[in-house]
Order: structure tokens, then C-alpha cells, then sequence
């Protein structure tokens, strides 16, 4: 379509002049780029130095999986003693969404689930509670920051005490849940046999958690106090009346979960039959220690005849992955990047914690998305770069020039690396899409100036007058090709909606990485093709 477009529309003009903006540009290059290719050697120091500088300042961005997405409400777990009731579970919560409607007007109404729903395809105990604090339009908050509203919500909690409390966003909280079967950005899964060391390791390492700079909302679910009936055997009289522990079990458990004793059919339609007890002998302790159990010569004796029921404190309940029991110890990160976080943590958590023989740590959430990512990132971006190599090759036919064009990639970094240092954004995988992009352009820039010399080249121009003449003339296209991307991103960097956050790091990579790009794909590769262009 272009060329035939063209044709009609661009026609020549009468003293095919070049335009204002174009000239200016090509009158400020000159000079440069003389300089440049009399004062080679100090260009490609200049230029190697700010590689090794952009190495070391590398090292200093913090890394993170996604920059967090503001969604507009708040969602706040609740998580109570787990001896508690539901009753008590939903008069606690209400009270605190009373204490939240009336001191913190940000909030206009509050949705609260307490426990798992009738599918169970979201499991919670029921001293734990999900409540969605829909918010006001932000133009009437007292102070337009969610960060200052979470501390004002935290203030109001403090009257609450006994309570474990984390904030989190309800599309953030499904997306955690759903990748790795936990919330938060950071999960700390302790593997072990003994459900009471393995509390213990908990409360241990959530404590350190609490004092490594950056914690927040830090949480591990209380495993512990919940009360039990447990009916202890004499077996000695169980076996003077002629029965075993599993008769006795057998009809225990009649009792409490029923037996089946078959179907009943009507017509087309199967009916489970069922025999339990009543709901007074399931609920109350003395009647079921009253209740009679059948012996072999067909008379009955009550079961306090035979056992001792008596109450112990018990757990919530057993986790398990891959057939291993588990704790889960849950922590946001705030004000620094979940890399560098996660580091130090690991850091405190071997000097201080020893794990017995058998257990094991085991470090995910937002943390295990992101070491997920780098890893294919590292799989896929060299794999990437070897078919740019390719086509490189396959378009000039020499290795030398196709080299001359990768080397615009390094350079390239210098600026996306320290857009995102100087911007406080952190590597995340927005920002490794972005470099990905400015690799593109930097090869395209590259092979746009390679091929105009080489045209030059093939019609017997001297080699000194084939980089002066051919940058000065490719000058239009490469400024056109950088300017038109980083133009265009340039909203992304003041855009405040939904998703900004995501888009902002893509944007500030792309724009800074242009800048040093373009300026040393018009100086470097003019010296390089000057040196070692001869031979194609």
C-alpha cells in the first residue's frame, strides 16, 4: 500500500528542499559526528564506561514480579482466635464495620464473607472473615492516598485487639490465590510431620518477618485451640464384654456421621438411607457418654462404662501439598522492592531459625511469580537474540557487519537502566517487556544505517565519504523512527486510570532507552563501520 500511496500522493516539490526541522537537525549532527570519527577512541571509551556504569547501577534496581495495580476498593482479611464461633465471628465483624462506617468516612458501605461458601471452592475457617470496603469517589476523601487510608482503617482496628489483619485488593487477592494458593505478596510455606513444631516454627519465622524493614500485614493462620472431645478406651473392659476397639469405633461413628444401610427406591429416583444419632446426642457430651452400645450376647451397656470422653484443645485443621503437611506464613511488602525483601529475609531466617531433620522452606507467593519469570525471561530473550543474530546474518551475508548492528543492543540498556534508577520503578516484567521492544528498535536504527552504506559502498563511493554522507542522509529516518515510539509512549508516563501502574514501567524504559540508543547508533556505528567496514 505504501508505495502505491506514495505515488499518488507525495508529489515532488519544486526546489525539493528540505524541511525546517530536518535541516536543523542534520546542521547540529555534522559537527558531532565529525568529531566523533577524528576523536574515535574517546568515543568508545566514553561509550564502554557508561556500559560498566549502567552494569553497576543494574545491580542497585530492586526487582519485583508486577507493580501493584490500584483497583479502586480495599479488600481486609480478618483472622480471629480459631476457638471462635460463627456466632461470635459475625458479631465481632460487625462490630468492627460499625467502628469503620462511622470513624473513617472514606468508606461508603462494607461486604463481608465470614467462612467458606456452599461450593467450599474458597476454604476459610470461620474465625476468618474477607470484607470489601467499597470507597467513596476519590475527589471527596479527606486525603486522596489509599496508603493514608489503610493507617487510618489500622487506627480504628486497634480497638479490636486479638485479631490478625491484612490488606489486599479483591482482583490482586483471586489472581494470588489462583497462581499460588495464597495471598500476599510473599508466602513462606513451612513442610514438616509434627503439627505442633510446625506452629512453633511459624510464630518463630513470622516474628523475624516482622522486623526486616519493609514488612507488613504479616500473618500465619492460628493452628491451634480448638476444642475437642476425644473418647479414650479401656480396653481391658472393653474385652470383658466381648468387644473390640473398631465395634466400638463402628458405632461411635454411627453416631456422629451415620451409617448407610442402603437405598430406597421410588420410581426412578434413588434414596440414600441413613441411620445417626440425634442432633442432642451429637451436641451434647453427657448424653453421648450415655448412649448404649449393643454386646455380642445382645444386652447393652452405656459407653461411660467403658471410656472417659474428655476435652483437648486441638487443631484448626491440616494442610497439605504434595503429601506433605504444612504451615503458610503471609507478608506484604511495602516501600522497598520484593526481591531485595525476600534476601534479607532468607538471610535472618537460616542464622536464626534451624530446622529440625525432615522440615523445609519453601518461599512463594508474588515472589515465586516473579522468580518464575526471570527464569524463562532467561530462556527466552537469549533464544530471541540468536534469531536477530540470524536474520542479521542472513540479510548482510557478513558476520562482521551483523555484529556491528548487535552491538547496538548493550548500548541501548544504558538508558532504559537508569530511566527506571531515576524514576524509584523497579525491574518487574512490565519494564523486561519494555527492553524487550527498545531491543527492536535499536536493531532496526542499526540496520537502516548499515544498509545505506553499504548501498553507497556498491556505487564506488570512498569509505570516508560513505559514513559521512550516508549517517547525514539516514539521519531524518532514524530520528523519525525513535521520536514516533517514544511520542508515543509519552502519555503512558502521565496516565492515572486503572492499569497505569502497569503500563508506566513499559513506557519509562522504552523513552529513556530511545535517548542513548539513537544518539549512539548515529556516533558509534559510523566509527565502527569506519574501521572495520572495509571487508564485507
Amino acid at each position: 500500500m505504501i508505495p502505491v500511496l506514495t505515488s499518488y500522493l507525495l508529489k515532488p516539490s519544486a526546489g525539493h528542499h528540505e524541511p525546517w526541522l530536518p535541516r536543523q537537525a542534520t546542521r547540529l549532527y555534522e559537527p558531532l559526528l565529525r568529531w566523533s570519527l577524528a576523536n574515535a577512541r574517546k568515543v568508545i571509551i566514553t561509550a564502554l564506561a557508561a556500559l560498566a556504569a549502567t552494569i553497576a547501577a543494574f545491580f542497585l534496581l530492586g526487582k519485583t514480579f508486577m507493580p501493584t495495580m490500584d483497583e479502586g476498593d480495599i479488600l481486609m482479611q480478618l483472622a480471629k482466635l480459631p476457638s471462635i464461633s460463627l456466632e461470635q465471628s459475625a458479631q465481632t465483624d460487625m462490630a468492627v464495620q460499625r467502628a469503620l462506617l462511622e470513624r473513617v468516612p472514606e468508606i461508603k458501605d462494607i461486604v463481608a464473607r465470614t467462612g467458606s461458601d456452599e461450593l467450599g471452592l474458597d476454604p476459610m475457617g470461620l474465625n476468618e472473615t474477607d470484607s470489601f470496603l467499597v470507597l467513596a469517589p476519590r475527589s471527596e476523601w479527606r486525603k486522596p492516598d489509599k496508603q493514608w487510608l489503610t493507617d487510618e482503617i489500622r487506627k480504628v482496628l486497634v480497638d479490636f485487639p486479638g485479631m490478625d489483619i491484612a490488606f489486599t485488593q479483591p482482583i490482586e487477592m483471586r489472581v494470588s490465590e489462583m497462581l499460588t494458593g495464597t495471598r500476599g505478596d510473599l508466602a513462606i510455606k513451612v513442610f514438616g510431620t509434627d503439627l505442633a513444631e510446625l506452629n512453633a516454627l511459624a510464630e518463630t519465622i513470622a516474628a523475624l518477618l516482622k522486623t526486616v524493614p519493609g514488612a507488613q500485614d504479616v500473618l500465619t493462620v492460628k493452628n491451634e485451640g480448638v476444642q475437642y472431645f476425644t473418647v479414650e478406651v479401656d480396653r481391658l473392659m472393653a474385652g470383658r464384654f466381648g468387644l473390640s476397639i473398631e465395634d466400638i469405633a463402628t458405632a461411635l461413628r454411627a453416631q456422629v456421621e451415620g451409617q448407610s444401610l442402603g437405598l430406597v427406591l421410588e420410581g426412578g429416583r434413588r434414596t440414600p438411607l441413613v441411620i445417626r444419632g440425634s442432633d442432642e446426642v451429637r451436641m451434647s457430651p453427657a448424653l453421648f457418654a450415655g448412649v448404649h452400645l449393643a454386646l455380642p450376647n445382645g444386652e447393652t451397656i452405656p459407653l461411660s462404662a467403658l471410656a472417659s470422653l474428655k476435652r483437648l484443645a486441638g487443631p484448626v485443621k491440616v494442610d497439605h501439598e504434595n503429601a506433605a503437611r504444612l504451615v503458610v506464613i503471609q507478608a506484604n511488602v511495602t516501600g522497598r522492592d520484593l526481591v531485595g525483601f525476600v534476601e534479607e529475609a532468607k538471610a535472618k531466617v537460616a542464622a536464626e531459625v534451624k530446622l529440625p531433620a525432615g522440615y523445609r522452606l519453601a518461599w512463594g507467593g508474588q515472589f515465586e511469580n516473579q522468580q518464575r519469570a526471570a527464569k524463562r525471561l532467561m530462556l527466552v530473550v537469549p533464544v530471541a537474540l540468536a534469531l536477530i543474530f540470524h536474520i542479521l546474518f542472513t540479510t548482510f551475508g557478513s558476520v562482521r557487519q551483523a555484529a556491528m548492528v548487535f552491538v547496538n543492543i548493550p548500548f541501548a540498556l544504558i538508558g532504559g537502566v537508569f530511566a527506571l534508577l531515576i524514576a524509584g520503578e523497579y525491574l518487574s516484567v512490565p519494564a523486561s517487556v519494555g527492553f524487550i521492544a527498545l531491543l527492536g528498535i535499536a536493531v532496526l536504527n542499526g540496520l537502516v544505517l548499515i544498509s545505506h552504506f553499504n548501498q553507497l559502498r556498491a556505487q564506488g563511493m570512498p569509505l570516508e565519504r560513505v559514513v559521512i554522507e550516508g549517517s547525514k542522509r539516514r539521519l531524518r529516518p532514524v530520528l523519525m523512527t525513535a521520536s514516533i515510539a517514544a511520542f508515543g509512549l509519552v502519555p503512558l508516563l502521565f496516565a492515572s486510570g486503572p492499569g497505569s501502574e502497569i503500563q508506566r514501567p513499559l513506557a519509562i524504559v522504552v523513552i529513556g532507552g530511545l535517548i542513548t540508543s539513537t544518539l549512539l547508533t548515529l556516533v558509534m556505528l559510523p566509527i565502527l563501520y569506519q574501521r572495520w567496514g572495509k571487508e564485507t
